[in-house]
């Protein structure tokens, strides 16, 4: 699949994450550990699909701090928000399954700043790779 098309596909499914992720945040009864996980898949697509689009390989990985390493390393503008993104790493699947207890999650600024990244991926989507 070209760049293009794989990037396409991760925006998709990081806005629908976002959708979702909106959407059970004002849900009663729903847990931070299933709204975090669609926040944390949120941002992890959209920083893939903007490595995709660049051509920059990347693993098949959870790690948002690692993602934003590869980011920085090859001298793309960071998204909104890097210093704080990988505080959503323990909501891709530790938090899901109670083998971690993330402290309480902040789901109007989670919320913001997945959002932030959303638009921040899409704008370099539309934008001629490197």
């Amino acid at each position: 699949m070209a760049e293009a098309t794989v990037a396409q596909v991760l925006i998709d499914a990081a806005e629908q994450d976002l959708r979702a992720a909106l959407v059970l945040s004002q849900a009663p009864g729903i847990r931070d550990a299933l709204v975090g996980f669609h926040f944390q898949q949120c941002v992890e697509k959209a920083l893939k699909a903007v490595l995709a689009l660049r051509g920059i390989a990347f693993r098949r990985t959870h790690d948002i701090a690692e993602l934003l390493d590869l980011i920085a390393d090859s001298g793309l503008t960071p998204p909104p928000h890097a210093d704080w993104l990988d505080e959503l790493n323990p909501y891709a699947a530790e938090a899901r399954y109670g083998l971690v207890s993330p402290g309480g999650l902040d789901r109007a600024f989670a919320g913001s700043a997945a959002k932030a990244v959303f638009d921040w991926a899409s704008g370099q989507a539309v934008q001629t790779p490197k």
